[in-house]
Parts: structure tokens; C-alpha cells; sequence
């Protein structure tokens, strides 16, 4: 059975469980709570699964991976039903960018640790960080919402699920969770609106994960 270290908030793993919901992959969800123990990322017990101290890790047999995006890749390559790419090269590169707009642009500038940084080191109070994460949410969502017009049907890029809808999802929830205003995304609240009906996307909802509840 594969094997999914993650933690119910955490924006990358919120992927990955999509992911394997989508798929109908069963999995041991192996909770890392990133902030009880001084963040238990930073186990020397994890640390020998993924010496980046980040979540998720995927293990699948003998393999061990991070990096929520390679870690979809890996999926929709061995577990290809259904697809997360689309087979034709044009529209498949077209997933693969909006996926990383979000993944690689913007959820890097608001995770979790630099928040912490902004607050520990920087000694930002929480209005200037709440500033800084609304601005860098709401730069890539415009942008987001302008590649939307040439490519999203029913979905971000026509009218089944890909990598990018996988990607979109999560951004959102935590943008609601910090307050970011999204009445001027059309496009985009549609579509989340959309997966969210999706029995899958419920399913991997950070609410109905088991270590929501001890959190």
C-alpha cells in the first residue's frame, strides 16, 4: 500500500491526496504535524525520508519521493487512470504551467514556513504578514484568472479534471483561510466550485482528514 506523510492543512499534500482520491488509490495517511513538537518535520525520524523537513512524502514500496508536483507526475505515470495529463503535448504543457503557476509562484511565497520566517526574524506583526500573503495570492490569481479565458471549459483547461484543478483547489482553501477577497475571480470560483461537488476533492478536504480533528 502506498504511504502518504503529510499533514491536513498543508497545501501540498492537500494535492497529492486529490491526487490519489481521483484515482480511487488506497494509501496510509501518516499524519506529520507541522507545528506540535516544534514541527515534527523536523524529527531526525522524518528527516530520514525527506532531508528537506517538508511534507509530503510519498512511499511506494521501495521508492521514496517528495515534491508534491513529482509526486503527481510519479502517480498519473504508474496509476494512469484517469489521467491528470492530457495525452495531446499542447494541452498536456498547458496543465503542466497553470499546475506550476500556483505550485512553483505562488504557494512557495505563503507556505508555512515563510510566514514564520516573516513573523520570527523579520518581525513583521500579523496585518504586514497577512499583507504579504494577500499580495503575492492575489498577483497570481489575476494572472490566473486572465489564462482561464483562453482555457478552461467546466475545468481549468476544458471540461475534465487535470494537474491544475489539483493545484487550484488547495491555493483557494488557504486563501479563504487568510481572508484573501475572491469576488474578483469568476473563473476561478467556478471551477473550485465545481471540483468541490466532485466526491474526490470532498474526500481530501483538509476538514475531513483524521488528524484535523487533534489539531
Amino acid at each position: 500500500m502506498l504511504k502518504l506523510y503529510g499533514y491536513w492543512r498543508s497545501s501540498a499534500a492537500y494535492r497529492v491526496r486529490i491526487a490519489c482520491a481521483l484515482k480511487q488509490l488506497d494509501y496510509e495517511n501518516v499524519s506529520v504535524h507541522l507545528v506540535k513538537d516544534g514541527g515534527q518535520q523536523h524529527l531526525p525520524s522524518y528527516g530520514m525520508l525527506n532531508p528537506n523537513h517538508l511534507v509530503p512524502t510519498l512511499q511506494d514500496g521501495d521508492l521514496l519521493l517528495n515534491q508534491s508536483m513529482a509526486i503527481i507526475e510519479y502517480l498519473d505515470e504508474a496509476y494512469p487512470e484517469p489521467a491528470l495529463l492530457p495525452a495531446e503535448p499542447t494541452q498536456r504543457a498547458k496543465v503542466r504551467a497553470m499546475a506550476q503557476n500556483l505550485a512553483v509562484d505562488c504557494h512557495p511565497l505563503n507556505n508555512l514556513r515563510v510566514l514564520k520566517y516573516l513573523s520570527s526574524e523579520l518581525n513583521l506583526d500579523d496585518e504586514a504578514k497577512n499583507r504579504w500573503y494577500h499580495h503575492w495570492v492575489k498577483t497570481a490569481f489575476k494572472g490566473f484568472e486572465l489564462q482561464l479565458e483562453g482555457t478552461s471549459g467546466l475545468f481549468c483547461v476544458g471540461d475534465q479534471v487535470t494537474m491544475a484543478d489539483v493545484c487550484l483547489v488547495p491555493q483557494v482553501y488557504n486563501a479563504e483561510r487568510f481572508g484573501v477577497p475572491m469576488q474578483d475571480y469568476p473563473l476561478i470560483n467556478g471551477i473550485v466550485r465545481r471540483c468541490r461537488q466532485l466526491t474526490a476533492f470532498a474526500e481530501a478536504a483538509p476538514e475531513n482528514q483524521p488528524d484535523a480533528v487533534i489539531s
